[in-house]
């Protein structure tokens, strides 16, 4: 650096050759389309608008709907929806969930005689009965799946009940309601790998997710069980077939694996999508480990051909 009169120096700045130089592409991204097997028909015809119209009525609403579900036309046009109880506003806000999250409304006591009337007016054989998160009241929470059971058993006797649960912050007496109550199958969805409970279930915790499903069976060893994950969110094969194999050794009879669909740019990114021979992989994987039954497939929901589900471990 040569001084100047005044004897402080300055850098010479060698040229760099274009070769060098790094390139920024400013172009919009075009996005990447999705795989053919991920392409579902867009919902329609008479039975998908009927059902809509009694959900209104009602004043329902289903996780169908409050989670972007890509089976909502198939389930719906057999006369197959899952009912989400205690509002349409969870108190968490997990990374990779398109319900809406804030402060919930006070639980409305006379929602489960409404569902169970939806129910019977559909003729369901098999009812799936979900809820968003009331971490503001978990006992309350469970009080309402066990009156929904109740209901639906008074309104449309014969119809198998499914349940679909949150984890009730692991408050034992919320579990023991809702096992007591009997319900045909008792789900809760463990969602992924323990690494990834940090951004993509934060609410969450997967040991007490683990210690639900484990505490479900001790109580009534002769529950169906059941759990669901999906994948794309970054795990890796060895971390699934670790849960896996948590959950074979706590006995949860059903499992299902779906792909991972980002909501919105506010959810967390999609890393990949897993192909049909994958997910054929974590099926034949998942069965050898003693799993009644496992649905695997990119649309595969935690509802998805839940009534089939029932009958292969036995349920008639």
């Amino acid at each position: 650096m040569p001084p100047l009169s005044n004897g402080s120096t300055i850098d010479i700045v060698t040229p760099v050759a274009a070769s060098e130089l790094i390139q920024i592409d400013l172009s919009p991204k075009k996005p990447t389309p999705k795989p053919e097997w991920l392409k579902a028909r867009a919902p329609m015809g008479e039975t998908f608008h009927a059902l809509k119209k009694l959900t209104r009525e009602q004043g329902l609403h289903t996780v169908c709907e409050s989670a972007h579900c890509p089976n909502i036309g198939e389930c719906w046009n057999h006369k197959t929806a899952t009912f989400m109880m205690l509002g349409n506003s969870c108190t968490r806000r997990c990374g990779f969930c398109a319900v809406p999250s804030g402060k919930p409304e006070p639980i409305d006591h006379d929602e489960p005689r409404r569902v169970a009337y939806a129910v019977a007016t559909l003729g369901l054989q098999h009812a799936v009965i979900t809820s968003v998160n009331r971490d503001d009241d978990n006992v309350g929470a469970a009080t309402a799946f066990v009156n929904v059971i109740h209901e639906i058993r008074k309104q449309a006797p014969g119809c198998q009940v499914e349940i679909l649960t949150p984890d009730f912050q692991g408050t034992e007496e919320a579990i023991r309601l809702v096992v007591a109550a009997g319900p045909e199958i008792l789900n809760h969805n463990i969602e992924t790998v323990p690494r990834l409970y940090r951004v993509a279930k934060s609410g969450g915790r997967y040991e007490r997710s683990i210690g639900y499903l484990r505490l479900a069976k001790e109580l009534n060893p002769k529950q169906v069980t059941k759990t669901g994950i999906i994948v794309g969110m970054g795990e890796e094969t060895h971390e699934l077939l670790d849960v896996f194999r948590d959950l074979a050794a706590i006995k949860v009879d059903i499992l299902t694996i779906g792909q991972y669909l980002r909501p919105s740019k506010d959810h967390i990114p999609m890393k990949r999508y897993y192909t049909p021979q994958e997910f054929e992989f974590l099926k034949e994987e998942a069965l050898r480990m003693g799993f009644k039954h496992v649905e695997s497939g990119p649309l595969v929901r935690s509802s998805y051909h839940a009534h089939e589900q029932a009958q292969s471990t036995g349920l008639k």
